[in-house]
């Protein structure tokens, strides 16, 4: 009875951090001047802490906004101007119906004098929501990361020609939730100066050219060579530095990508050091091996704040159809002359879309790319279960 006794004054806060990593161990995590919120997310803490005073005589001085800069097995790491604290949420925000955060998150939080963990009171509207559909027909939307302003998509290059579908489906996404969106490819070493080209000029072709586009190499970042050549004369932005430019002071990034995309190989040579663990390629299919657990935000010297996202083995294309017509807005803008409300553009009589296409308003490789997410939508569409809100 003593033994358990004594397991039960265990304090949670005492829990989280032999479960945790140490917070005086999180390294490369911004700094509370590195991040911003908006207006009306200042305004929101506000009225926050105006109601929490008078319906809850909750101290003024204890409330202050943060910005969640990690989540570790759901336990968020929150950067306030006194410092990163461990939260836990308030009482009353756990029987709401919004008490999940994710990284980027602006709170409310309560740092009650005397008090094991910071408090979570409430989460602050989101600008952007950068999220995908995790499941099936009963599944839901999973919140990569909050207030992102731009989505970098990393993509490994080879020895052929890359395949667009997932940076399109992955820029499709970004702009329905509220975000640019930027291209990184790396490993560009692997690739010859023909193949680069054709890469890049593949990508301008389906995205556009007002796309930002930065290339990376994994042996060296030589400011000079053919591959540098090839990439500037796209337009593109090389080597490290390049990608520096991309996310400048102020702007928060995340980065999406498959596991063995070189994310974490990308951030240890932009922070300058071995800072995140990278993984051994596997000989049968040259690819990475998944590394990245955590959710964090990284500070890059000289630029802005990255989120390091665990490899993702899906983007699903669930209601995505804003995002769609933002990223192909000529093809969208034409699908509102077809005669059939339905047109799939494949074969219907009156089908403006095809009609453009035919007379060359957009490229063979654009459209295809515009069909096959716009039909991955229509048949998800079928298949959800009717009580499914997205």
């Amino acid at each position: 009875m003593a033994k358990r006794s004594a397991k039960r004054r265990v304090s949670r806060a005492d829990r989280v951090e032999r479960a945790l990593p140490a917070l005086s161990s999180l390294t490369d995590l911004p700094a509370f001047e590195d991040l911003r919120s908006s207006e009306a997310q200042r305004e929101a803490f506000d009225a926050a802490c105006a109601r929490l005073a008078t319906q809850d005589a909750v101290p003024v001085d204890e409330l202050t906004p943060g910005c969640v800069v990690r989540l570790d097995r759901g336990f968020p790491a929150v950067m306030c101007a006194r410092g990163v604290v461990r939260a836990e949420f308030a009482t009353q925000l756990t029987k709401g119906d919004f008490s999940r955060v994710a990284v980027g998150d602006w709170v409310c939080l309560r740092v009650p004098e005397g008090h094991e963990m910071a408090l979570i009171q409430e989460i602050l509207p989101r600008e952007s929501d950068i999220a995908r559909w995790k499941g099936g027909a009963r599944g839901e939307r999973q919140t990569l990361a909050a207030n992102v302003d731009v989505v970098l998509v990393v993509q490994a290059l080879g020895h052929d020609v890359i395949s667009c579908e997932r940076i399109a489906r992955s820029a499709v996404i970004a702009r329905d939730c509220g975000a640019d969106i930027a291209v990184v490819l790396t490993k560009a070493d692997r690739a010859t100066p023909e193949v680069l080209g054709a890469d890049l000029r593949l990508l301008q072709e389906i995205l556009g050219e007002g796309v930002p586009l930065a290339v990376t190499a994994s042996r060296g970042d030589a400011s000079e060579g053919p591959l540098a050549e090839v990439a500037g004369a796209a337009g593109a932005q090389w080597g490290n530095d390049g990608v520096r430019r991309v996310v400048p002071a102020g702007t928060i990034a995340i980065m999406l990508g498959e596991s063995g995309a070189g994310k974490s190989t990308l951030l240890n040579a932009l922070l300058g050091r071995e800072a995140l663990e990278t993984g051994a390629v596997r000989e049968r299919d040259d690819a990475g091996r998944h590394t990245t657990v955590a959710r964090r935000m990284v500070k890059l010297p000289d630029a802005g704040v990255i989120v390091d996202e665990p490899g993702l083995r899906s983007l699903p294309m669930v209601g995505h159809e804003r995002g769609l017509a933002q990223v192909f807005p000529e093809i969208a803008d034409a699908a509102r002359g077809c005669r059939f409300r339905d047109c799939t553009h494949t074969h219907e009589p009156g089908c403006e879309v095809l009609a453009q296409h035919e007379a060359g308003q957009f490229s063979p490789a654009r459209l295809e790319t515009y069909l096959a997410l716009a039909h991955e939508m229509r048949e998800s569409a079928t298949t959800l279960d009717p009580d499914v809100v997205i």
